[in-house]
């Protein structure tokens, strides 16, 4: 059963945080964001090898997140895996107790901390989005029945801001027909461009979720600039940033202005707090959501 789900139908607003697993086995400092974010939110996010670096595996720290009394996202990309080791880890999820997944293609490993490594993307996003469907309806991708069928609440991620605005709404709309359920977006800065998003998705029976990013100093900003695909801050944020006196005292009131506006457009916020997990509850909090 998902919270996130159940929440979602109800109409209600949602929060989800976001936990990156560790370079290596110590869990002490993911436990420590779970634990600091988990009460706060009905789902947490576990990303899968971000920016195309090594961490361990998001379905393994997604079951640790479960042990820990919290909710975890499982999210899985293209990246690393063909279909048969996408289909498998979906399939474990499912037998673990992991209900949530957010199915994504993944960072060019050239970017990542290996750039010799191989990129596999045998299949897109979409594709995998309709082989979890059909996991949940008792087949895999080769149409063979399943011993016992998967219950995952399908999430894709979707780009508001990416122009021209008609080629990503129709490649959201393949995602819709291939049977995702919630859309999560990239962190927002132009409320009219997810204004447009969620009046053209909204009928379709999905949900959206959008992003809300801690730009903690212009270092952080230029780095998100140069290498995470699919994102770009805009200057004026980076000059906000840059002329405060203190810059990430600027991050959390620009955070909590977003979250404002965020809820009377979305059907939820997601926050990814980039080693800023204690000031988001104070976010939450400003921003009418505590």
């Amino acid at each position: 059963m998902s919270r996130l789900k159940d929440t979602l139908a109800r109409g209600e607003f949602v929060v989800t945080g976001e936990v990156a697993p560790p370079v290596g086995t110590d869990v002490a400092a993911m436990r420590r964001s779970a634990e600091t974010l988990g009460p706060h939110c009905h789902a947490l996010n576990v990303t899968d090898n971000q920016a195309a670096t090594l961490h361990l595996a998001s379905l393994g720290a997604c079951r640790l997140v479960l042990e820990w009394g919290f909710e975890p996202v499982f999210q899985q990309t293209c990246r690393d895996r063909n279909r048969l080791a996408l289909q498998s880890d979906l399939l474990a999820a499912s037998a673990l107790g992991i209900t949530n997944v957010l199915l994504l293609t993944g960072d060019d490993p050239r970017w990542g901390d290996h750039p010799e490594a191989k990129a596999v993307f045998d299949i897109d996003s979409t594709q995998l989005v309709r082989a979890a469907a059909g996991l949940n309806a008792g087949r895999d991708m080769h149409g063979d029945e399943l011993t016992g069928a998967t219950d995952l609440f399908i999430g894709a991620a979707v780009f508001p801001e990416a122009e021209p605005w008609d080629i990503q709404l129709a490649r959201a709309v393949q995602k819709v027909d291939a049977g995702v359920e919630f859309f999560q977006t990239q962190a927002i800065f132009d409320t009219d461009a997810l204004e447009r998003a969620v009046a053209a998705l909204r009928p379709r029976g999905v949900k959206v979720i959008a992003g809300v990013i801690l730009l903690r100093s212009v270092r952080t900003i230029d780095f998100i600039n140069e290498r995470v695909a699919g994102l770009m801050v805009p200057e004026a944020v980076r000059e906000r940033v840059a002329g405060a006196a203190d810059p990430k005292e600027e991050a959390v009131a620009l955070a909590i202005e977003q979250v404002r506006a965020i809820r009377g457009i979305a059907d939820g916020v997601h926050i990814m707090p980039l080693g800023l997990d204690g000031v988001v509850p104070r976010i939450l909090a400003e921003a009418g959501l505590t």
